[in-house]
């Protein structure tokens, strides 16, 4: 069963009974993903593939999300992308929330109850797999120059010749200590 351009999985009434699965994909419009101080941009449509199971008294919903998304590298600006793949995982105990009982090997926030309707929205879990995947400090190479901290060159094209010249000591909040004699 594909869904174009959504994440809101359907489950049917034969997917109620215990052992049935039901294979879902799709696409999912999204045009910035925030992680902290940086925004990830996808240019396409974030791919998604999951598998819904009943394990008795809940739905369980596993599969991948995957997209390329371009963000800023931390140290010097330019863009980078990066090839995201990240796991999809969510339960969903049948039955209404005020009369099933929730499961006592889980946390509250580790699953939900199957909507009246048996709509599944994967949003939420497609951007938690995609979270997991982007990298704390993005880079575009591990051993990035970053820009001059004096001119705002970047460094990685090359020497700007502030660093040839020297921070100027007598600014520096350190000047006092230039000529202390640390015992050495």
């Amino acid at each position: 069963m594909a869904s174009e351009n959504t994440a809101i999985i359907q489950i049917p009434e034969a997917l109620l009974e215990t052992a049935e699965t039901r294979h879902f994909e799709g696409t999912l419009e999204m045009a910035e993903l925030a992680a902290g101080p940086d925004a990830y941009m996808f240019a396409a449509p974030i791919s998604w593939s999951v598998e819904a199971t009943n394990t008795g008294d809940a739905i369980l919903v596993q599969g991948t999300a995957k997209a390329e998304a371009a963000t800023q590298c931390a140290r010097c600006l330019e863009d980078v992308s990066y090839d995201l793949e990240g796991d999809i995982e969510g339960y969903f105990v049948i039955g209404a929330e005020e009369e099933a009982e929730a499961p006592e090997d889980l946390e509250g926030d580790e699953f939900d109850f199957l909507p009246e309707n048996r709509k599944i929205d994967l949003v939420p879990l497609v951007v938690a797999a995609l979270l997991l995947e982007v990298p704390l400090v993005p880079l575009c190479a591990d051993d990035c120059k970053g820009l001059c901290p004096q001119c705002g060159a970047n460094l990685n094209e090359g020497d700007c010749g502030c660093a040839k010249q020297g921070p100027d000591v007598e600014k520096s909040p350190f000047a006092a200590l230039k000529d202390f004699d640390f015992g050495e």
